[in-house]
């Protein structure tokens, strides 16, 4: 492919993950509207985002097969396509209907059904299309794509908010429709390409992968879904702060809502295009995170005022971008393409199910104790760091020969 369309064809999977994001942060800076005008607790509004992340942890599943069984494209455009018209349902109960907080809450499930044959999907694609270190370096691009959406989701939040507080919903489809395009037109999947077998069959090669690798595929899941329950717990927790504690609303919350974000995307991106296919780095790499995240949780009991507060988050933002992008690799790598759709889906899973965890959790922790909140979370994030050291092995003296690689080879 020439140099123009990879440039093309990584736009087109980036923008996947970036309006998938879109489809929950932007909601972050609306949720105290929603909550005012809905006299709805904190609890009920973030189930808007739990409603979303379990539909599509559920459906992940099974578009992960059938992305390998057929191919990601076919699955990726209807799936845009159903994640648009969810949100356009959302936005029309809101707007139109009697009882518009259950007419939200069937908008947003149909938009996690939608984004189950999204992101996931399309790190499977990445996998299929780029080999070696520019896999590693296009997963980075994947990864900062996914934190551009959430640097940008808080400000526009904030401003779609000005005009009124569910408008949110209705940009969904506008953005679903631009992606679409870029996908069906950008992305040539090859035509050679293999089926996997039965389903029966299937799913017996996969639970031999797990009984025997079990253990590192548990840990890497668990690390990217510790980042994404933590992030958006975080987010949850500082969206209602800025405007309960600091009177703080609007863009100027957006904006404040993104610097934590803005600092995960340009780690995310620098991480991604230097692990190349070292498995030993990406380890290290990845316990370095989780330890800069241990670390800052902990040390937020001490601080209340925003600045050095937002200071000590931005440690924790540094450590999701070590993490995620090394984690990404580890799991796109470890398989055959005939089966990686569902490997990676399964990841997505526990990436959305963590999100869907983090804002009702946080909730119960705000009402408990903020000190008892940061330090529960840091004392999580040290335990999923210990995991990774003791869980996590590699083989070879550089980390080039990767354990992962037997997973390939013994079993698909």
């Amino acid at each position: 492919m020439t140099k123009k369309n990879k440039g093309m064809i990584i736009t087109a999977i980036g923008s996947i993950p970036l309006i998938m994001t879109l489809g929950n942060s932007m909601l972050i800076p609306i949720f105290p509207k929603m909550e005012a005008s809905l006299g709805l607790s904190k609890m009920q509004v973030s189930l808007t985002i739990t409603v979303f992340s379990v539909a599509a942890a559920i459906f992940i599943p099974f578009v992960g097969y059938l992305s390998d069984r057929f191919s990601r494209k076919i699955i990726i455009i209807p799936s845009l396509l159903v994640f648009g018209l969810g949100g356009l349902i959302a936005g029309l109960g809101a707007a139109f209907f009697s009882n518009p907080f259950l007419w939200i809450m069937i908008g947003r499930t149909i938009q996690g059904f939608g984004a189950a044959g999204t992101s996931p999907i399309a790190m499977a694609l990445t996998g299929d299309l780029f080999k070696g270190g520019e896999q590693s370096r296009v997963l980075g691009i994947y990864e900062a794509s996914n934190g551009l959406g959430k640097v940008l989701s808080p400000i526009l939040g904030s401003i779609l908010a000005l005009i009124v507080w569910y408008s949110v919903f209705f940009t969904f489809p506008l953005l679903s429709v631009v992606s679409a395009l870029l996908v069906w037109i950008f992305i040539k999947e090859k035509s050679n390409r293999q089926a996997p077998p039965p389903f029966r069959k299937y799913i017996s090669g996969l639970l031999s992968v797990f009984k025997h690798e079990g253990r590192w595929l548990f840990t890497t899941y668990l690390a990217g879904g510790t980042c994404l329950f933590a992030l958006f717990g975080i987010l949850f927790y500082l969206s209602d702060n800025l405007e309960t504690e600091f009177k703080i609303d609007g863009v100027v919350k957006g904006l404040i809502l993104a610097i934590p974000l803005l600092v995960m995307v340009i780690t995310s991106y620098i991480t991604g295009s230097k692990i190349g296919k070292n498995l030993e780095r990406m380890k290290r790499l990845a316990l370095l995170g989780f330890l800069l995240k241990t670390i800052s949780y902990g040390t937020l009991v001490f601080f209340n005022s925003l600045i050095p507060f937002l200071a000590i988050l931005a440690l924790s933002s540094v450590g999701a971008g070590l993490i995620l992008p090394c984690v990404n690799s580890i799991i796109t790598g470890a398989v055959g393409k005939e089966r990686r759709g569902f490997v990676t889906s399964l990841y997505g899973s526990v990436r959305f199910l963590g999100v869907a965890l983090g804002p009702p959790i946080f909730s119960r922790l705000m009402d408990w104790s903020r000190t008892g909140m940061f330090l529960s979370i840091a004392t999580f994030t040290l335990i999923v760091g210990l995991l990774v050291l003791l869980l996590l092995h590699v083989n070879g003296k550089d980390g080039k020969e990767k354990k992962v690689t037997s997973v390939r080879y013994n079993y698909f």
